[in-house]
């Protein structure tokens, strides 16, 4: 059985995913703060709602989708009740794994995930890292549950920071570019609606294309690029105006920030 402790929208989202993916109700479980929120996921998805306690004795694995703040809180209830074999997944942001380790019990593995929103429509940027305890047989299972919502890549753990501030934050800055591009588009006289269907649409290929072709985006950008043009006096203006560099700068300010968190 896996348990999902802390199904908030995150952990509703894996839920559904691995149940479309063919696992049955029966095999999954779920923790809620709310009686109200435990009904009705049992209601959506027929799956069994456990205490923190329950789930820890019984699930074969662990998924934690608590938010950062509730990770030591969570730990305390559990530890009691987890066998040194029980397989750890931590969905916390900035949480590392030594820190799971240390408040559960001797050899328990712990891998941790930062995944992103897409997860909701089954395109989650998923990475993975093993603590010290987990091994290739956790890792394999740990990617066997999250590639039905997504792709899963595995890192060292030091990286993840950086991966949360790149693929965990980065739906939020495609959304603030579009937000950028479609008001452009108002203030050159469309409709607001007819712009945003542009621009979501340019976004969608231009994700597929970078995707499916195998080319590096320099290439693809240098084959929308003609001498002389539109997109070229486009590029200049957002040289000009450092657009790459606060790119860079602001990635680097999400690391940052993360590692803030992680330090309390």
């Amino acid at each position: 059985m896996i348990a999902i402790l802390g199904a908030g929208k995150m952990g509703e989202a894996l839920l559904s995913g691995v149940l479309r993916a063919g696992r049955r109700p029966a095999q999954l479980a779920v923790t809620v703060r709310r009686a109200e929120r435990g009904a009705l996921l049992h209601e959506r998805y027929g799956v069994a709602v456990l205490s923190n306690a329950e789930a820890a004795k019984t699930a074969d694995t662990l998924v934690i989708a608590v938010k950062p703040q509730d990770m030591a809180t969570l730990l305390e209830e559990l530890g009691p009740h987890i066998p040194p074999g029980r397989l750890v997944i931590s969905m916390a942001a900035g949480i590392p794994t030594s820190f799971i380790e240390s408040r559960l019990p001797g050899g328990v593995p712990v891998v941790r995930v930062m995944s992103n929103t897409p997860v909701h429509v089954d395109e989650a940027m998923s990475v993975v890292s093993a603590g010290s305890h987990a091994d290739e047989a956790h890792l394999k299972l740990t990617e066997e549950l999250l590639t039905p919502v997504g792709k899963v890549l595995r890192i060292p753990e030091s990286l993840q920071d950086g991966a949360t501030a790149l693929s965990g934050s980065g739906p939020a800055y495609f959304y603030y570019l579009v937000e950028a591009m479609v008001d452009a588009g108002i203030l050159l006289g469309m409709p607001r609606a007819a712009a945003l269907e542009m621009v979501v649409q340019s976004a969608v290929g231009a994700a597929v294309m970078l995707r499916d072709s195998g080319e590096h985006p320099v290439l693809l950008r240098e084959a929308v690029t003609s001498p002389g043009g539109t997109t070229i006096a486009a590029i200049r203006e957002l040289e000009r105006h450092g657009v790459r560099a606060a790119v860079l700068e602001a990635i680097e300010a999400a690391r940052n920030r993360g590692r803030e968190l992680a330090e309390g």
